[in-house]
């Protein structure tokens, strides 16, 4: 008799073996993570408004203290806060509005114009050897659909599809549930970010009340302090440096002539929160907005170069300068975070990926038990 079935004897009968119990419990882990990442990515709708509204809160937070400071009642303060920043971004679309629907009038005909381009580069070169490969994949898709069609009864008599008319009625309908429903989140963060900003202290007293002790609770008030005072200086870091590419960009843009330049500064500071692929994305699309209006690889490839200049010095030298070690981030940790709550969240996941990755990791800076992920978050 082998060992096993020795130790399977020894267990009496009707008590379970401890590696069963290990084993469920690793399925059991492995189930919940599953459960919470589809929970995340059906909840979207409801968690992001959340999540913005935290981050906003972290960086409204020292403002309003500030306010309060003065003498001002902390709920006034908090109103006037949201507010203002409400108002500034209302006048900053409706000063760019026109810009703003310049562009997006422009984008079918440069579409259009771009294809034309590609397709006089094609006709002059001939098609690659990708191109051919494509086309061969499609001959055989064609090819094995005429093979499994159903052969028609009657001869001579063909098959006719009947395809609805595209009603502009339709998209009006669909494009307003759509902005209705972006009004109503804007609304949610709104009204969240006040309510956070106004109960701030006490949510914190609450928490501190479930300790026990006099020096844990000390402890644990420090823990909250400095997650917030880390989370805060890494937001408004990458505030400032994002509104810094912003206003430099469109500057150069404006000095190269490229029109619209206030819109593509935008573009530019909007996507700098995205590490690696939103500068990426914004000399892409620069160099071909450069070339559909001056028509010439050399502009393209200057409006590209300076695009991708001004994100590399804010990148590497100026943000690392700003933030301190502690805040440091890991390279395949920023990967990963973008990769996933892009898959979650769309757009959105991918423009606050890096500020949840940066609070998870203040976190787990202070909390016991997560020292973990700290350490594989950071540098």
């Amino acid at each position: 008799m082998d060992g096993n079935s020795e130790d399977t004897a020894l267990v009496p009968q009707g008590v379970i073996p401890a590696q069963h119990f290990s084993s469920a419990a690793r399925s059991l882990k492995i189930l919940a993570i599953c459960a919470v990442v589809l929970l995340l990515q059906f909840a979207a709708p409801v968690l992001l408004p959340v999540v913005l509204s935290v981050l906003l809160f972290y960086a409204l937070d020292p403002i309003v203290d500030r306010l309060q400071r003065w003498r001002v009642p902390r709920v006034v303060a908090s109103v006037a806060v949201v507010l203002g920043l409400v108002a500034a971004l209302g006048a900053g679309g409706t000063i760019l509005g026109p810009q703003i629907e310049s562009v997006v009038t422009k984008i079918p005909a440069g579409a259009a114009q771009l294809r034309s381009a590609f397709r006089r580069q094609r006709a002059v070169r001939g098609d690659s050897t990708l191109e051919k490969v494509q086309a061969a994949a499609k001959a055989l898709d064609s090819a094995v659909a005429a093979a499994g069609e159903p052969a028609t009864d009657t001869p001579g008599v063909m098959r006719v599809e009947i395809q609805q008319p595209w009603r502009v009625s339709d998209w009006l309908w669909a494009g307003g549930i759509g902005v209705l429903g972006l009004i109503g989140q804007a609304v949610t963060v709104m009204f969240l970010t006040i309510f956070l900003l106004n109960e701030d202290d006490r949510f914190k007293r609450k928490l501190v009340e479930r300790v026990d002790t006099l020096g844990r609770k000390r402890v644990t008030v420090q823990i909250l302090n400095t997650i917030a005072k880390q989370i805060e200086g890494f937001i408004w870091v990458q505030a400032l440096t994002s509104s810094g590419v912003a206003v430099v960009t469109g500057l150069v843009l404006w000095w190269l002539g490229v029109e619209e330049a206030a819109v593509w500064g935008l573009f530019a500071g909007v996507l700098n929160i995205v590490p690696y692929f939103g500068p990426l994305i914004v000399t892409v699309v620069l160099a071909a907005v450069s070339f559909l209006q001056f028509g010439t690889l050399e502009m393209a490839a200057v409006v590209a170069g300076v695009a991708l200049a001004i994100t590399t010095f804010e990148g590497m030298l100026l943000t690392p300068h700003l933030l301190s070690r502690a805040a440091s981030l890991n390279h395949v940790a920023i990967f990963l975070a973008i990769a996933f709550w892009s898959w979650a969240w769309g757009v959105p996941g991918m423009l606050l990926a890096v500020p949840i990755l940066m609070a998870m990791k203040a976190i787990g800076d202070h909390v016991e038990g997560l020292e973990g992920v700290s350490q594989f978050l950071g540098e």
